[in-house]
C-alpha cells in the first residue's frame, strides 16, 4: 500500500510541475534591445531513455524585442528606493528563466529536447529577436553504467533568430557564459 500512494504523491508532483500557464504576467514592454543572459541555472532531470537522473547547468539569452521578462505587478507598487526596486525588477527576470527551465526538466526528458524546448517557449512568448540556450550537463546513465566517465558531460545548444543569423552575437554570448 506505502508504494501505491508513494506513486501517487509522485505523480501528483510532477502534474503540478506542468502548470502550462509559465509566463503569469511577467512580460511586458519595454524599450531594451541589449542582450539579457542568464546563466548557470540549475536543472535536474530524468532521462526517458534509462530511467536514471541528468543534472546539470543551462544559460539562456535573448535579445529582447520590446517585450522583457519581468513582473507587471511591479508597477503598482511604490518604493521609496529607486535601486531596491531595480534589484526587484532583476530578481523577477531572472526567476522566471528558472521557472521555465524547472517546468521543461521536470519530466522524462532528454537534453536534446529539453534545450529545445525551453529556446522555443521563449522565443513564443516573448518574440524577441533571439534565443540562445545551452546545457551542460551529466548523465548518470554515462557514470553509472555504460562508458563509467565520471567527469563527462554533456553540451547541447539552440541557437534561434539573430544568435543563428550573426555569429558575433553567438560568440559574444558564448563568451559571456564563461565567465
Amino acid at each position: 500500500m506505502e508504494r501505491r500512494e508513494t506513486c501517487g504523491r509522485r505523480g501528483k508532483s510532477i502534474v503540478s510541475k506542468l502548470n502550462p500557464n509559465i509566463m503569469n504576467d511577467a512580460i511586458f514592454n519595454e524599450n531594451h534591445d541589449e542582450m539579457v543572459i542568464a546563466k548557470d541555472i540549475e536543472l535536474f532531470s530524468l532521462c526517458e531513455h534509462h530511467l536514471v537522473p541528468f543534472f546539470g547547468k543551462a544559460h539562456i539569452a535573448y535579445l529582447p524585442n520590446k517585450k522583457v521578462v519581468g513582473n507587471t505587478h511591479l508597477k503598482k507598487h511604490s518604493h521609496t528606493k529607486a535601486h531596491s526596486l531595480i534589484m526587484i525588477f532583476f530578481l523577477f527576470r531572472f526567476l522566471y528563466h528558472f521557472r521555465i527551465v524547472e517546468i521543461f526538466s521536470r519530466r522524462l526528458q532528454v537534453q536534446e529536447r529539453l534545450t529545445k524546448q525551453i529556446a522555443l517557449a521563449i522565443s513564443e512568448a516573448l518574440e524577441p529577436a533571439g534565443v540562445a540556450v545551452v546545457i551542460e550537463a551529466v548523465h548518470m546513465c554515462m557514470v553509472m553504467r555504460g562508458v563509467q566517465k565520471i567527469n563527462a558531460s554533456t553540451v547541447t545548444s539552440v541557437m534561434l533568430g539573430t544568435f543563428q543569423d550573426h555569429p558575433t552575437t553567438r560568440k559574444e554570448f558564448l563568451s559571456l557564459i564563461k565567465k
